[in-house]
């Protein structure tokens, strides 16, 4: 347990009520440091993603308590389009980001450590101050952002623009005590990029799933049995056959999180005019691309087989997930994408759903090693055929099901990722200021 000294402060874009799988890691990763003894403190932006769907605010800045974690939503612009053009994105980030410094400026001295987290890159700007201070800074990586950006034709390449962000990431990477990532290969590749010495500072810290959430009783299911959802603490038990889904229903694919442009919801659109089963697919949420992907099942004539549903509360999720038959979690087939691994994957098998996946790297090995999946090429002929092999075998789903949530349950709670980190932030500050001004060596894995 932390004494009154054990203070952080968390620097981040988004934050509930933000419904973004980073928001969500977010807020269980300060629930569960605040229940480890830590006085939590998080600065964010006023609700705004997904973007055009929550109303400007213009309050310099409002706290709110959120299960014992301080919460300050600082003033900063808030884009009301759903897919923001590049300027209004940019004020996004850039006015949250000086706004935090700002505040950080007159407060630094009041905590032990700062953990800024990205995407995107800007938020590193807020931790120099407190670094300056003697803060120990914690520097949360979440993807590669710059490339991402690049791939994705948002930033030129070799452009001026681009040459900037990586000179600064690179001296926010250098000037932070640790560097926390979701995965190895995300690590090596910051250190390929910005220097090898960067290797004693990575910190593996998945995405992960919160069990207490999302866990279900899963096994050897059959048309009578149950699947008991936990969700926050209070349980419900549903009626389910072995979909989770009552049998008079079609059966259900269903996608939950950010509808991007790094997922490739298209192909899976496509793919539901080539499947042989009358299934359903579900996306639920929001983000810039929902309006071509509306377009697009108009042209294809799937409004009886694809549908919109707007972002549901966190707390609604594993209801939702439990009702449906195969999870998908469709990334674009690009390198620079190959070290991801979407929350959403987590979050599926936490609750025992087999899932479908595209894209390479890092998603399609873990798929792979869990067994509780299927990976296939970004095509819609292969996707299909993989939803039609696991609509046509219910031993199959509960299999992959079953096998899924033990791999999350067992290397994946939240919970314990959190413990590791605070163990490994508390030797951090026990071995503030060492002789040779040197960086504590860090451990490189927690899965």
């Amino acid at each position: 347990m932390a004494d009154s000294r054990d203070r952080i402060v968390v620097v981040s874009q988004q934050f509930p009520p933000d419904t973004s799988g980073h928001a969500s890691r977010m807020r269980d990763m300060t629930t569960n440091l605040q229940r480890m003894g830590w006085d939590v403190d998080v600065l964010a932006p006023p609700p705004s993603f997904p973007h055009g769907e929550f109303e400007q605010r213009w309050s310099r800045s409002e706290t709110q308590e959120m299960e014992g974690v301080t919460v300050r939503q600082l003033w900063s612009w808030q884009p009301t389009e759903s897919d923001p053009h590049a300027l209004s994105r940019l004020a996004y980030y850039i006015t949250f980001a000086f706004h935090a410094t700002l505040w950080l400026l007159f407060n630094a001295r009041r905590y032990d450590v700062v953990l800024t987290t990205t995407p995107p890159i800007f938020t590193g700007i807020a931790g120099f101050v407190p670094s300056f201070a003697g803060t120990r800074w914690v520097v949360d990586v979440r993807d590669l952002w710059i490339d991402a950006s690049v791939s994705l034709g948002f930033i030129e390449e070799g452009g001026v623009l681009e040459r900037a962000s990586r000179a600064f990431q690179r001296r926010v990477l250098h000037r932070g005590d640790r560097i926390a990532v979701t995965t190895e290969m995300l690590g090596e590749e910051l250190c390929d990029q910005y220097g090898d010495e960067l290797a004693e500072k990575i910190l593996v810290v998945p995405n992960g799933v919160d069990m207490s959430r999302f866990g279900v009783e899963v096994g050897s299911k059959s048309a009578s049995e149950t699947i008991s959802v936990s969700t926050g603490g209070s349980d419900s038990t549903e009626a389910a056959d072995s979909t989770g889904a009552s049998s008079d229903e079609r059966p259900v694919i269903v996608y939950v999180g950010n509808i991007g442009h790094a997922q490739d919801l298209p192909a899976c659109i496509r793919a539901m005019n080539r499947l042989e089963n009358d299934a359903e697919l579900k996306l639920v949420g929001g983000g810039d691309t929902v309006p071509q992907l509306r377009r697009l099942v108009e042209e294809e004539s799937l409004e009886d087989r694809v549908t919109f549903v707007d972002p549901v509360p966190r707390e609604e999720v594993p209801k939702l997930l439990s009702k449906a038959d195969i999870g998908i979690a469709p990334l674009v087939r690009d390198e620079e994408l190959a070290y991801a691994m979407p929350t959403k994957v987590y979050e599926y098998f936490g609750c025992g759903l087999p899932i479908v996946v595209t894209g390479c790297g890092e998603l399609r090995r873990f798929v792979e090693e869990s067994g509780g999946g299927i990976h296939v090429d970004n095509d819609p002929d292969q996707i299909a055929a993989a939803f039609d092999r696991l609509l046509e075998d219910e031993k199959l789903r509960t299999e992959m099901g079953a096998r899924g949530h033990e791999f999350v349950r067992t290397r994946y709670d939240r919970r314990r990722i959190a413990e590791r980190l605070d163990d490994n932030v508390r030797q951090l500050i026990g071995r503030r200021g060492p002789a040779d001004g040197s960086a504590p060596a860090a451990s490189r894995d927690l899965s």
